[in-house]
């Protein structure tokens, strides 16, 4: 009969914990505060790899018998990394940016054990085709779901996909934070079936 495992969230974001709840897998949460300063010519693949990895491992230095989940996102508009604008006017210029444009959103995730010195990392690439918005429905979008903590000034599981004309990835979920597909495959590269554990916790 197969154990149940510990498996650990390197994250608060109330966004990501929805996202692994839909696995029904049993889990908790753990902040993961690193410096996420890009280094320098620092490709956005690597980016993201990088921190979700760090995010993990921080995690799993507390947790050293535990599965730890660390995940990054971040998005590029004409090549430049966009940060989460964080206020009103930062998320208008921002979509106003992105407006008839191809915005790529890079999302990583790593699974890590250190007791067993394990660990892997996938990245998702999602690509979003704006629309082309004027102010006025930037304005009026941005004041209504108030996106300042999220990649790209929208929250694409709400209103924001009144912005878009298209939408092109293998996993949508990846755009909003959390890869399940990808994090379903490292689990499974480890010999662990997440179903199984679904079970062990009904």
């Amino acid at each position: 009969m197969p154990h149940a495992i510990d498996i650990v969230l390197a994250s608060q974001s109330p966004y990501r914990r929805q996202q692994l709840e839909q696995l029904a897998i049993p889990f908790h949460q753990q902040a993961a505060d690193i410096d996420e300063t890009p280094h320098p010519s620092e490709m956005l693949d690597d980016y993201v790899s990088r921190l979700a990895q760090e995010k993990a491992q921080k995690v799993a230095r507390e947790y050293p018998d535990s599965w730890i989940i660390g995940s990054d996102q971040a998005c590029s508009v004409d090549g430049v990394i966009r940060s989460k604008p964080g206020d009103r006017d930062k998320a208008i210029k921002q979509l106003q940016d992105c407006r008839g444009k191809t915005v790529r959103f890079t999302t990583a995730v790593a699974l890590v054990n250190q007791q067993k010195n394990r660990g892997q990392c996938k990245v998702e690439h999602f690509d979003v085709n704006f629309r082309h918005l004027t102010d006025e429905e930037i304005e009026h979008y941005v004041d209504l779901e108030k996106p300042f903590d999220c990649a790209g000034s929208f929250k694409v599981e709400g209103l924001g996909i009144y912005l878009f004309e298209s939408l092109n990835g293998r996993d949508f979920n990846s755009l909003i934070g959390l890869p399940l597909i990808a994090l379903v495959d490292l689990f499974h590269q480890q010999d662990i079936n997440l179903l199984t554990l679904a079970q062990l916790n009904k």
